[in-house]
């Protein structure tokens, strides 16, 4: 049987979703209740190394209004220092805490055992077949602008 086009979209969406809320409410559990979706993506493009805050909506695909906002969240929730950057005193340089680190590495590890479940819940065989038939479909590219699909905004 032939699903439609669309319902395989949201299909793929809902899995997603379903992976994301059950990696915070994990996360929630151990320590990082305010995290987001957008907080891992914006910390994996700021990098071991750190980023100005135009490198930062460069690199999210986000406007650089749209970067400083979420810098100032990071740095709010504790994940994210500011730093002068001595050639340009107009720049900041927005580095990873010890707290963002953490984050981090708790993430990979809840990524993982969501993946296991799904593993458990599908057979291994099937979810194998399914990964490799979903990266010939996402061509292994980046995902481009998805954080900026991940950003709540606030009703018009």
């Amino acid at each position: 049987m032939s699903e439609p086009g669309w319902r395989v979209v949201l299909l793929l969406a809902g899995a997603f979703r379903q992976g994301v809320d059950a990696l915070n409410g994990e996360l929630a559990e151990q320590g990082y209740p305010g995290a987001r979706p957008v907080h891992g993506f914006a910390l994996q493009a700021i990098g071991p190394d750190g980023c100005t805050i135009n490198e930062l909506g460069q690199r999210l695909g986000v406007s650089k209004q749209a970067a400083a906002k979420t810098a100032t969240g990071l740095e709010n929730a504790g994940y994210v220092a500011r730093e002068s950057v001595p050639a340009d005193r107009r720049a900041v340089l927005l580095r990873r805490t010890e707290r963002a680190e953490e984050l981090l590495a708790a993430s990979a590890v809840g990524f993982e055992r969501v993946v296991d479940g799904w593993r458990r819940q599908v057979g291994a065989e099937r979810f194998d077949a399914m990964v490799e038939a979903l990266a010939i479909v996402a061509d292994d590219k980046p995902i481009g602008d998805l954080p900026g699909w991940l950003v709540q905004r606030p009703p018009p």
